[in-house]
């Protein structure tokens, strides 16, 4: 119920007889007592009468003035509300109707001196917590708005404080639609009406017998937030799911009016157009749960499919790095645009990537998803390629950075041992075991100088070598790389003539090929490494190579292994192709292996039999001319005589410094060590010190030798200068180009090589 404000209204101060009755009694006692002869009895009875009066006059003149103002405020209320073809009424502070406009009398009756609770009792449910809810936010904001269902349809109740407990009540009433001429109760179509927020009003009959009940909100009859008309939902109905066709009309006043017209289960793939299996696209529809719905010829040509087969979305694709059906839902609600994606097929077993176009349709009411696609293998090929190229420029450079650590330690491994095997002779017991820490340190620096040209691709040094030595000293690390399973048999032929390339490159050639007959050949076999003496008389055409006639040293590389099949035996020599699965091999070995041979001036060629192995044949050409520059520096190491001369030895690596510095002493000069290059310039200060040689490292903490040699040349210009480095050389050539007098030894360097070095720059 309403409390009453505790304020005045006209009721209220309504002086009926029984009050006049009052008043009259007490005047009459007033006189009374006036008449007493007690004198202070009569001025009392005197003061009280006064007081008396003057309380019932201003009792009058407020009843006067109220009633006046009510009869203004009604005046006023006629004049802007009489018109209005909604009810409206005005109630004081418990609920009493004072005002009706002419819509109000003529919808519910004259109401004077009745409550609006009673007067809209019939009008919809509970009307006495709405009112009161209307009118404390009134009191509060000033105004207050709220719509209510009621049996004709639904109403709008408006309520504005016009005083201090006075309210203006507003009934704006909504019917609902009509359908020839009946209301939308007697429609035989199901309807709705709810609010902006998802409320449900009304429901006609037809709805609540499709529902089985009156449900409250909209997302308890629809799966689907986002209701789109002209388009086919499934409805929530009393006895399972309902198809129907959603048709929305906006009502007065920010309603919604839903229409659902109920349609039978459609047969999967009814709606296919007939063109659409003769598209040359690979098109498919998939429902909103990811059931194919169609495909057409194209599309099942590419996924492999027969025409009864239906595989959901995500049974067909993967790889997009969630779940392929989010996307698919995502795309049917729009909460996503429409995009493509590259997704791997799940359907076999190789590697088949399809890029993949989704977008929304509607079909018959019913939306779907059309998907096309486009073969995207060779291009994830090349992507894969790529992140594996620059993977491998990744490890090369860390390869690089290890390779020059690795020279700084063998560097002072190998040194110090030069100096141990110089006070051994071969009788002492610990001078066979020094033997073998020196081998087996030239042998790791072999090793890591395969690192460091594997890294920085270094240019090729070639010179004339003699192949029957290299593959004798690389049988024993070869042996080790096949493991024992493998036999690895090496034949010579006679009067095999000296070849022109480079001795590490060739070696990193044939581990590469071992390697891979080592692979071919899991269960085990024999690899043969044969040399022959070739003698062409003609050119021989082959693979589209044309080897000149001439003398060829051919090597040869036989396994037996599981072979190579014909249609990918002419790809075998392209970057990053390799028949080895992921993880086992980079594809860069044959490549490799390709461009050396044909960098050094020779061939390469391959026969392979699936099942019975494989063969490949290096041919390269003898070479007759004389290298004059190891008949130099044997000459040289001939006229090797006790140093004389001043030597400024500048290496950040102590060790290497302490061997280096050793080394050079043993020999006669005399050496002055500096750590870095700014103490090495501090030395030089002194204009009395004569200095004959600088033998310096190129990458050092603050200035690089390069740069500090630049300035101490500029007022010693005829010293000579020896630049050492554990990285390639080619990271120095330009800059030792500028550099007169300059000549470079790479790291790891022997005791010989330092001082034979140093011995040719004074010498």
């Amino acid at each position: 119920m309403m409390a009453p404000a505790p304020s005045l209204t006209l009721a209220a101060l309504s002086i009926g007889p029984k009050s006049w009755v009052l008043l009259a009694a007490a005047f009459g006692c007033a006189v009374t007592v006036a008449l007493a002869p007690d004198p202070a009895l009569r001025v009392m009875a005197g003061g009280a009468g006064v007081t008396l009066a003057m309380l019932v006059l201003l009792i009058r003149g407020l009843v006067m003035v109220d009633a006046l103002r009510l009869r203004r405020l009604e005046r006023d209320l006629t004049q802007l509300m009489g018109h209005d073809t909604a009810p409206c009424f005005s109630t004081d502070g418990a609920g009493v109707i004072g005002f009706q406009n002419g819509a109000a009398r003529e919808r519910f009756g004259t109401r004077d001196g009745v409550t609006l609770i009673s007067t809209l009792q019939d009008h919809f449910a509970s009307p006495a917590s709405v009112l009161y809810r209307l009118q404390s936010r009134a009191m509060n904001r000033g105004s207050a708005r709220e719509d209510v269902v009621t049996r004709r349809g639904h109403t709008r109740l408006s309520v504005h404080r016009i005083g201090t407990t006075r309210f203006l009540w507003r009934l704006e009433e909504f019917m609902d639609r009509s359908a020839g001429g009946r209301g939308a109760e007697t429609l035989s179509l199901p309807m709705l009406i709810a609010n902006k927020s998802g409320v449900i009003l009304f429901t006609n009959e037809a709805m609540r017998r499709l529902l089985g009940g009156r449900p409250k909100r909209l997302d308890r009859i629809f799966a689907e937030q986002v209701l789109r008309s002209g388009e086919e939902i499934e409805v929530a109905g009393g006895e399972g799911p309902v198809r129907a066709i959603l048709a929305e009309v906006d009502g007065p006043g920010e309603r919604r009016e839903i229409y659902l017209l109920p349609v039978p289960a459609q047969a999967v793939g009814e709606n296919s157009l007939a063109d659409f299996e003769h598209v040359p696209v690979a098109l498919l529809k998939f429902g909103g749960d990811g059931s194919m719905r169609a495909a057409n010829k194209a599309a099942r040509l590419a996924l492999g499919l027969q025409p009864d087969e239906s595989p959901a979305f995500h049974d067909i694709f993967e790889g997009l790095g969630r779940s392929v059906s989010d996307w698919l839902a995502d795309i049917v609600t729009e909460r996503v645009p429409a995009g493509a994606e590259v997704l791997r097929l799940r359907l076999n077993e190789q590697d088949t990537f399809f890029q993949i176009s989704l977008r929304r349709i509607v079909e018959r009411g019913r939306p779907a998803v059309l998907a096309v696609l486009n073969d995207a293998t060779a291009l994830k090929t090349l992507e894969a390629q790529f992140v594996q190229s620059q993977k491998m420029q990744a490890i090369g450079q860390l390869a690089g950075g290890i390779a020059h650590d690795f020279n700084n330690l063998l560097t002072a491994i190998s040194g110090h041992c030069d100096l141990l095997l110089l006070r051994h002779d071969r009788s002492d017991p610990e001078f066979a075991d020094l033997v073998q820490i020196h081998q087996n340190a030239n042998r790791a620096a072999s090793l890591v100088g395969q690192l460091l040209a594997f890294s920085r691709k270094q240019t090729l040094k070639p010179e004339r070598i003699d192949l029957q030595e290299v593959l004798s000293d690389l049988t024993h690390l070869l042996n080790r790389l096949v493991g024992e399973r493998i036999r690895l048999c090496l034949t010579h032929a006679p009067n095999l003539g000296p070849i022109r390339a480079d001795k590490r490159q060739l070696e990193q050639v044939m581990m590469n090929l071992v390697v891979n007959a080592r692979d071919a050949m899991p269960q085990g076999g024999t690899i043969r490494i044969e040399t022959e003496a070739l003698s062409l008389k003609e050119e021989l055409r082959r693979d589209r190579a044309v080897v000149p006639a001439g003398d060829y040293a051919v090597i040869r590389v036989l396994d037996t292994g599981c072979g190579i099949p014909q249609d990918r035996l002419h790809k075998i020599f392209e970057p990053f192709f390799t028949t080895k699965r992921v993880g086992e091999g980079t594809g860069l070995g044959l490549s490799t292996a390709y461009g050396i041979v044909k960098q050094s001036g020779g061939f390469i060629f391959v026969d392979s039999e699936p099942g019975l192995g494989t063969v490949f044949h290096l041919y390269f050409p003898i070479n007759v001319v004389a290298d004059h520059a190891a008949d130099a520096r044997i000459a040289r190491k001939v006229a090797m005589r006790q140093g004389e001369g001043v030597v400024l030895l500048v290496e950040d690596e102590a060790p290497v410094r302490a061997f280096a510095s050793r080394a050079l002493r043993l020999r006669g000069y005399t050496v002055l060590e500096a750590e870095c290059a700014e103490d090495a310039l501090k030395t030089l200060e002194d204009p009395a010190l004569d200095v004959d040689v600088f033998v310096t490292d190129v990458v050092m903490p603050g200035m690089d030798g390069p740069s500090w040699v630049r300035k101490a040349l500029e007022t010693r210009p005829n010293v000579r200068v020896i630049f050492v480095s554990g990285y390639a050389e080619d990271c120095l050539s330009e800059s030792q180009s500028r550099i007169p007098n300059s000549v470079f030894l790479p790291k790891p360097f022997s005791l010989s090589d330092l001082t034979e070095t140093v011995q040719g720059q004074l010498h």
